[in-house]
């Protein structure tokens, strides 16, 4: 027989076939997911055509399923559903195509049709421009999985905080809609982490300007910690530094991820540091050094150590910043460098 199921524990020729004229290298998936090739029922034939129909050529077609295969123990009734979901945020055929083909489990898990739904309207409701809902789709599906009523509640407890710390109903608005743009995943977390993280903070001191400070410069990771967590880290960082409660209050605000990092990650990249030959003082003075891997400040310091500048007497601003940012310093300093001191067509100065 053609097709043998799962009890003999033999693959479905019938399925083997199907994926063997679309060019599909059924080893690879013999390798990474061969319980799909042992399934009695499949629909290689009809995902192939949906997927050819929304503009895949056989290559995309080959691509999607090596990458996805559960993708053809779909129905066509499911996964068109699903292409009708999809159209709501991406009406381009050819993007949206483009965006199966890089994020295939994105587009194929079909168990959440409902909340996904209700989630894309709510996300619409809100104000999310539909190519970011497109890009939480794909980068952060499980954000859709939650029932649309638990998403609401967590928006509320968000928008109720940032009033009661003195934001204004005019911003508030904006204010959500960036922190959700920055970092969807927010939405994983309860609201009682919320309350109890942001509890915590004016719990040790921080003003409710300050508190708001924080949540924008950590584009809401602060809810991916817990109270313990950050306890410690503000200890480890008070140790280091020998500073008093007011004065880490300030590097804290200067640097919010001495709060974010756990005691492990800020230890580590203090001692990568401290081994280059920065003191605690220069780290001190500017602590968004932190914020580095030990592998970037390392490339860094080679890179401005090759224009003969001297990471250890100067200041630690050449280091910081994003990959564009430190790319602008090291070009500044390297034109200076090669600037010639005396200009040979420059007017004469009598008096010299």
């Amino acid at each position: 027989t053609y097709t043998t199921g799962t009890k003999s524990g033999e693959e479905n020729k019938n399925t083997i076939e199907s994926l063997y004229r679309l060019s599909v290298d059924i080893k690879k998936i013999r390798r990474l997911k061969e319980w799909v090739l042992l399934q009695d029922v499949t629909y290689v034939k009809e995902i192939a055509g949906i997927l050819q129909e929304m503009g895949a050529d056989e290559t995309t077609v080959a691509s999607i399923l090596e990458r996805c295969p559960e993708a053809i123990l779909h129905t066509p009734a499911e996964i068109n559903a699903q292409r009708a979901l999809w159209h709501l945020v991406c009406q381009n055929k050819k993007q949206l195509i483009k965006l199966i083909e890089q994020f295939p489990e994105s587009f194929f898990t079909t168990d959440y049709y409902e909340n996904q739904k209700a989630n894309i309207l709510f996300f619409q409701e809100l104000g999310l421009k539909n190519n970011i809902i497109t890009r939480f789709l794909t980068s952060a599906p499980n954000i859709f999985y939650n029932p649309v009523e638990k998403n609401k509640n967590v928006m509320e407890t968000l928008q109720r905080n940032y009033l009661s710390l003195g934001g204004s109903d005019a911003n508030m608005r904006i204010w959500i809609l960036k922190l959700l743009s920055q970092n969807p995943f927010i939405l994983l977390n309860t609201p009682m982490t919320i309350q109890e993280n942001l509890e915590f903070l004016q719990k040790n001191g921080f003003t409710d300007h300050e508190v708001l400070q924080l949540l924008s410069k950590l584009k809401g990771f602060i809810f991916q910690v817990t109270p313990t967590t950050m306890q410690k880290s503000m200890l480890f960082s008070k140790n280091v530094f020998k500073c008093s409660d007011q004065e880490l209050k300030q590097l804290v605000l200067k640097c919010p991820a001495l709060l974010y990092y756990s005691v492990p990650v800020l230890e580590e990249r203090l001692e990568g540091l401290l081994k280059e030959g920065i003191s605690v003082a220069q780290i001190r003075e500017t602590p968004m050094v932190l914020e580095l891997t030990t592998q970037i400040v390392q490339y860094r310091i080679k890179k401005l150590s090759a224009l003969g500048y001297d990471i250890k007497s100067g200041t630690l601003e050449s280091l910081n910043g994003t990959k564009k940012d430190f790319e602008v310093n090291y070009g500044k300093i390297q034109s200076k460098k090669e600037r010639p001191i005396f200009n040979p067509v420059a007017p004469i100065n009598i008096e010299d």
